[in-house]
């Protein structure tokens, strides 16, 4: 950052502050004086910043009148050039930002946010990589780094300082043959698998002192095993070169394999490039967050941005996807809506595919048996309030307020959001068995009152009104089953849909002009037709019902054990009378 300043006396100055990594390149090499106050200033800069404070270098030297107004005319047409407007105000600035004489060196101390250190140890619990991308000097960095936990007394650092390509390539090759990092295939099964290299097991207790193991972990290799304890320190200027294409396999083969990368001395570009490498060579999700311009386009080059409104300034916010005050928030933004926003919008894709499948196999299923014929069971103003009355509202609320586990527990045990690692929401899997479902529903949907009433007199449109009920009923049966938190509003929604549906059909059977004129009225008079409904509902969801039985009870998830030690802590006085009987 530099500033023209014209003194009373009329001399006119530039000073400038910056890195000490660039601004010693360009201070004026010829004065013995600066020589030793460039000695001096290197010995403070590494003291400071070995005392964690943040360090920059200040320069000025004085500016004659033509310089002065060259460099005025330089900047005006710079500034408003319609083309490479960036470029020429660098040519501009580079014109004054020379030959500087060196005033000296500040630190100011940095304090961190509170709660930073226990929010980077959850998310590395979690199962989520991070690495920090800063400006700061190498040993500010460090002193940081272990202020807030990020890096510990048992890691092993690989640090690379390098200022040519070849000592580059060098140093990643020492550091990949002494680490055994070259026996490790680092595709992107491997990095998306190895996030929780840490993790071993979960345990949760209730308040009897009742635990249960979440997940044991596969014993990893003692390769991954020696690379767990990993943390790599790089600056800008190895970036510079590692950065290449020539380099780039190497440094994210180093970096996939090591819990912790920092980068120091970082330019706002570099910090872009370093996520660009992780997204173009892996399937991961990356999430920026920083409080300053300087972060602006490492936020626009990750898949989530999140701001902090600091004293930074509001560049990084106005930049970003998300907006926050402390960096400890975030601990909540990801582990807790993160986890469920991610369970939500799983089950509701699975259920919106279901939902609109069975409906479509049903009249599918009839325009067969009436070997595709243009007769209708089903009138027009039924199909199309099936998706915007009779189903819309149960899935809209419960795709807002539906929740598997509290805030409390998700907070307690971040490595539950491992959850969303291993896709337990939404699969592939899990699809295809949810089409299955599907079809087995519509097939009990369409031929139980085919069969029902095989001997019977009613006509078409009597069967068309049953099976509009029966869908209806069954689809939100179905939702209910896989509600995992019951509030007033979704019984509302969800029951009140079947009795709107009921009201609907009422209302549409009591016009004249329509052919269903009077059939809901004529059909619901018959036991038979409540109980063919009972009937459909039984068979279309005893496997599912069973399925789940046999899951829950024998390959639990730790998402379910979890909820059944919320309610076991819930009910104290039943938990304790169990043990009892246990005892006795």
């Amino acid at each position: 950052m530099s500033v023209v300043i014209r003194f009373p006396d009329d001399s006119v100055k530039v000073l400038v502050k910056g890195a000490d990594t660039s601004m010693f390149n360009i201070l004026a090499k010829n004065s013995e004086g600066n020589y030793d106050l460039h000695n001096a200033t290197q010995t403070h800069l590494t003291e400071y910043s070995s005392q964690g404070l943040r360090t920059l270098v200040v320069a000025a030297r004085d500016l004659t009148d033509a310089e002065v107004e060259e460099w005025q005319c330089m900047y005006e047409d710079a500034s408003t050039s319609l083309t490479d407007r960036s470029a020429k105000l660098c040519q501009t600035a580079n014109l004054i930002e020379c030959n500087l004489n060196l005033l000296g060196a500040t630190g100011i101390e940095d304090k961190l946010q509170d709660g930073v250190p226990g929010a980077i140890e959850s998310l590395r619990q979690a199962g989520i990589k991070v690495w920090v991308l800063t400006g700061d000097k190498q040993e500010t960095a460090i002193s940081i780094g272990i202020s807030c936990k990020l890096l510990t007394t048992d890691m092993q650092y690989i640090i690379i300082n390098g200022n040519s390509e070849d000592e580059c390539k060098k140093l990643l090759a020492d550091a990949k043959a002494k680490y055994g990092i070259n026996t490790l295939a680092c595709t992107k099964h491997d990095v998306k698998r190895e996030k929780n290299a840490e993790i071993d097991q979960v345990e949760i207790c209730n308040d009897k002192a009742k635990s249960y193991n979440l997940q044991e972990w596969n014993a990893r290799t003692e390769d991954r095993k020696k690379c767990a304890a990993l943390a790599l320190i790089i600056d800008g200027n190895s970036l510079v070169y590692i950065l290449e294409k020539e380099l780039e396999p190497k440094f994210f083969e180093i970096a996939t394999s090591c819990m912790v990368v920092l980068c120091c001395r970082v330019a706002p570009l570099q910090k872009a490039g370093v996520v660009d490498l992780i997204k173009s060579r892996t399937d991961e999700m990356t999430l920026a967050i920083g409080d300053g311009a300087n972060d602006v386009s490492m936020l626009q080059m990750a898949d989530v941005g999140v701001g902090i409104c600091g004293q930074e300034g509001r560049q990084a916010v106005m930049a970003s996807d998300f907006a926050m005050g402390q960096f400890c928030f975030l601990k909540r933004l990801l582990l807790v809506h993160g986890h469920w926003n991610y369970q939500r919008v799983g089950h509701l894709i699975l259920y919106n595919f279901y939902r609109n499948a069975v409906f479509v196999l049903m009249l599918f299923w009839y325009i067969l048996c009436t070997a595709f014929s243009t007769t209708s069971a089903l009138t027009d103003w039924s199909s199309v309030f099936y998706s915007v009355i009779y189903t819309s509202v149960p899935t809209i609320v419960v795709g807002i307020l539906d929740k598997d586990l509290s805030h409390k527990t998700l907070l307690k045990y971040p490595k539950l959001y491992s959850a969303g690692h291993r896709q337990e929401s939404y699969n592939m899997n899990l699809f295809w068995l949810t089409m299955v479902d599907t079809l087995w529903q519509s097939l009990v949907l369409f031929y139980v009152p085919l069969f029902t009433y095989k001997e019977s007199s009613i006509d078409i449109w009597s069967m068309g009104s049953l099976w509009t009920i029966a869908v209806v009923v069954l689809v939100n049966i179905h939702l209910a089953m896989d509600i995992q938190r019951w509030v007033s509003i979704t019984h509302v929604a969800v029951w009140g849909s079947i009795a709107i549906t009921y009201a609907c059909m009422v209302g549409l059977d009591s016009i004249p002009i329509f052919p269903n004129y009077w059939t809901i009225y004529h059909l619901a008079k018959s036991p038979t037709y409540w109980l063919t409904i009972m009937l459909i509902i039984i068979l279309a969801l005893l496997p599912r019902f069973l399925f789940k039985v046999m899951h829950q009870s024998f390959w639990p998830s730790d998402i379910q054990i979890a909820r059944e030690a919320e309610i076991l802590r819930k009910q104290p006085d039943y938990l304790g009378s169990k043990q009892d009987q246990g005892s006795g």
